[in-house]
């Protein structure tokens, strides 16, 4: 989602897009014309591609992340007040006008467009007055680490041309202005008490500090200098060399240094030793948005957090029977700790030998998944390990192919220490990052005659809970039957469990950071340090890691009520097909479409 495009130029492109639509008056029940349905469907379509191509421009390198490389020379102002306010005035105008469309005057097809579009649009409303822009930084997510990241040219953004060098190179001039604007952001959270928490902050820190060099040549922005294709001309060659110099030592660097510095020096002194979203003004509320929003739901996190407990107990139950086929006969719940001191299941000692394991695995997945799966991507995966800037904080994640083909989809897998690196959770991991996880969902989605919005969109409780549903299907492909690697899968789900307690925990019923990694230790397992990474994460991305097991459970108990409902009629590809067929949908919606599916079927 990323084009050249100046601040007056977005503004000119958001206010043509204000242009209001003419409504189109509800006919007479049971008597819609071919005409007006035309008319209506028109406008969706054209609301439909209106609100994508500005939400493209205000967030680029989302649409970048998504695999929408149009806008790859921006990177946006999305945390510039002034941007959010028009860009929410931009939604409501988006908003009337699709309400303003007789719903039951389209096909089924545009009914679930409308749908979706409307809960995007209701989701993204509700955070207009929530100040989250004041967090513009954490050691998840940030604009600096993004984009060094993408240095390498083996990330979400290509670097193979001159026009893809010079793309990037207009991101990082942006870049300055960006993290000026961050400091300004962070200043006003000081002043209204919206700061991150300082555990996380700390953890942070050494990625902006790495950002910054000496000279130009030992700076990570010039990284694509240093793999300049051959094919390039010389004169080409010398102009990009130039130019990256000088941004990285006139622009870059010194903001880069001035990140560091405020960071360190004025932020950290101010961030708080609270936990949980709750601290923070209007707190509670303000995470009740991001449990609706990750979720797909209106659940409460009371409610959440009783699913995850009982969730938690039903898995040591399976601890139960499968420690003493590994050899372990003390209570369930040391399981995990147990398998995470046996040094047979840390077998490796170079980054290769991982990796060879995930493609021998990606190969027996190549013959099996036929019989489960008629409906596949064409778009090929590729495997490739995470990028050193960001592993001591990356988990193992997948990204998208590119929309035109360019570029595969990627599994990238998180190496700190070959030697430390457990081989129990290796199926399962591959089942959910890879395929048929997040690689059959998300590459699927660009090769479905969708808008814009859905295909480079969705939302996380389908899209991570369509992957942890991915790896219960490693049992049925006969990839469990080793004890320690249906261990692994059970320890995966035990993870997601354990996130619903420990983040409805921390912010919504008072939990601390160290009551929190101290039931991840108990619970999971972990190693200390693992234990924090993971729930310094859930501190900063209030209500994210929830989406995974709701989704999950939605997803299997729609498989459980179409299986009773049609005996014998039923088929599991077909069942996939049905889900993953139309997309990415909020969680009501893709029940209606099941129910609709069992009613069909019952008669056919």
């Amino acid at each position: 989602m990323k084009k050249s495009l100046t601040l007056s130029a977005l503004c000119a492109a958001l206010t043509f897009a204000f242009a209001p639509a003419t409504a189109t008056s509800a006919p007479p029940a049971g008597k819609v014309s071919g005409a007006v349905a035309d008319q209506a469907r028109q406008q969706l379509d054209q609301i439909a591609d209106q609100y994508y191509q500005a939400l493209a421009r205000f967030e680029p390198v989302g649409a970048t992340e998504n695999g929408d490389n149009r806008f790859d020379d921006q990177i946006g102002m999305s945390i510039s007040p002034t941007m959010r306010a028009r860009q929410f005035a931009l939604y409501r105008s988006f908003q009337k006008r699709l309400h303003a469309i007789d719903r039951m005057t389209l096909d089924l097809g545009a009914q679930t467009n409308y749908d979706v579009l409307d809960f995007e649009l209701n989701s993204a409303l509700s955070f207009e007055h929530i100040p989250d822009h004041l967090l513009p930084i954490n050691q998840m997510s940030s604009m600096p680490v993004t984009l060094a990241n993408y240095a390498g040219g083996e990330a979400g953004q290509r670097l193979t041309t001159v026009k893809e060098y010079k793309a990037y190179l207009n991101r990082l001039n942006q870049l300055p202005a960006w993290i000026d604007q961050a400091i300004v952001n962070m200043r006003e959270g000081m002043r209204t008490g919206v700061v991150m928490q300082k555990a996380p902050l700390v953890s942070a820190l050494p990625q902006f500090q790495k950002l910054v060099s000496k000279t130009a040549e030992e700076n990570i922005f010039y990284t694509p200098i240093k793999k300049l294709p051959p094919a390039f001309s010389a004169k080409d060659k010398a102009a990009l060399t130039k130019a990256y110099r000088s941004a990285i030592d006139i622009k870059l660097n010194p903001a880069l240094a001035r990140l560091a510095a405020f960071l360190e020096q004025d932020y950290l002194p101010k961030a708080r030793t609270s936990t949980g979203w709750s601290a923070l003004p209007n707190g509670a509320a303000w995470y009740q948005l991001n449990v609706a929003a990750q979720t797909t739901t209106d659940m409460k996190p009371e409610q959440i957090h009783a699913i995850g407990l009982k969730e938690v107990a039903r898995i040591q139950g399976e601890y139960a029977i499968v420690g003493p086929k590994m050899g372990y006969t003390g209570p369930a719940a040391g399981l995990p700790a147990w398998v995470a001191a046996q040094d047979k299941y840390r077998p490796f000692k170079t980054e290769q030998e991982v990796i060879d394991v995930y493609k021998k695995l990606d190969a027996v997945l190549r013959t099996k998944l036929p019989a489960l799966f008629t409906l596949t991507p064409k778009a090929p995966l590729d495997l490739r390990l995470e990028p050193e800037l960001s592993r001591a904080t990356a988990s193992d994640h997948y990204t998208a192919p590119a929309a035109d083909g360019s570029r595969p989809g990627v599994f990238w897998s998180v190496v700190n220490d070959p030697t430390q690196y457990g081989s129990t959770g290796m199926v399962t991991l591959f089942l959910h990052e890879g395929q048929p996880g997040h690689h059959f969902h998300i590459a699927l989605l660009q090769e479905l005659n969708l808008p814009d919005f859905r295909k480079f969109g969705g939302n996380n409780a389908y899209t991570e809970g369509w992957a942890l549903y991915a790896e219960t299907l490693g049992k049925e492909m006969g990839l469990f039957d080793k004890p320690e690697d249906y261990f692994g899968h059970l320890n995966d789900e035990m993870l997601r469990a354990a996130r619903l307690v420990v983040d409805t925990g921390m912010h919504a019923k008072g939990w601390t950071r160290e009551q929190a990694i101290q039931y991840y230790r108990d619970t999971l397992g972990y190693p200390e340090a693992l234990a924090r990474s993971e729930i310094e994460r859930y501190m900063v991305w209030p209500g994210q890691a929830l989406g995974y097991k709701i989704g999950a459970l939605k997803i299997a108990e729609l498989r459980k009520r179409a299986e009773t409902a049609l005996g014998s009629k039923f088929s599991l590809p077909k069942f996939h097909e049905v889900v993953l067929e139309n997309g990415t949908l909020p969680l009501a919606l893709l029940e209606k479409k099941v129910d609709r599916w069992i009613v069909k079927a019952q008669v056919q």
